[in-house]
């Protein structure tokens, strides 16, 4: 059976979790600007207490963005020393989506416009439908201002809003039947994503393991003379 380990440092959230024989098991925690000192002991008491060593790791699943640019980073780099030093796989898994598919576990949601702060005065977007459980992109991610986006053409019934983006629901021209602003992504989520992307065949090698920002000039080095 496929063991599968997942983490997530992209938001204000820290998480990990694993799947081994079909058991999952998972650590969150909230904890801003800790994420580079607790990632790593999370990952090791996550595995000691399932009794999983490294070795037995069939790819690496990890929060590829959109979030804070530092903890994307922090993620791919532990993601990626893993990988290599293991010669492992590694599966890029959205946090929007990751976000929606949290909202289909606690909420129940088939519908989902997740949408994270991506702070200057703009959210990061992507509109999520349940297929078969698993919430797939409609449409495509984007980061924008609150008052330019908008559900899929198609868009029919109720649709939920999840992610820290719904703090400017206010301003967004979207009209959902409930919302969940604290909603933020958790490895276990991701985990599921991650599975259903292993079966697949998406998994990549490690030196592919790259952030997603959406805002295209945030990683692009400035010119110099």
């Amino acid at each position: 059976m496929t063991t599968l380990l997942a983490l997530d440092t992209a938001t204000e959230a820290c998480s990990v979790a694993l799947l081994h024989e079909g058991r999952v098991s998972s650590h969150y925690e909230v904890i801003p600007r800790l994420h580079a000192q607790r990632l790593l002991p999370m990952v090791q008491t996550l595995l000691a207490e399932a009794g999983v060593p490294l070795s037995a790791l069939d790819a690496i699943a990890f929060g590829r963005g959109p979030g804070a640019f530092t903890g994307v980073r922090i993620a791919i780099g532990v993601v990626q020393g893993l990988a290599f030093a293991l010669e492992r796989p590694v599966l890029p898994i959205s946090n929007l989506a990751t976000i929606a598919q949290r909202a289909r576990r606690e909420h129940g949601a088939t519908a989902v416009a997740a949408a994270i702060d991506a702070r200057m005065d703009e959210v990061y977007w992507g509109c999520y439908r349940d297929e078969g459980g698993e919430m797939r992109l409609a449409g495509i991610e984007a980061v924008l201002p609150p008052e330019q986006v908008s559900l899929p053409r198609d868009a029919a019934g109720e649709w939920f809003g999840a992610g820290t983006g719904w703090c400017h629901a206010a301003r967004m021209p979207v009209r959902v039947g409930a919302q969940d602003a604290a909603l933020l992504p958790a490895a276990e989520d991701l985990l599921l994503l991650a599975e259903r992307a292993w079966a697949r065949g998406e998994a990549v090698a490690a030196e592919q393991a790259q952030p997603v920002y959406l805002r295209d000039n945030v990683a692009t080095p400035k010119k110099t003379g």
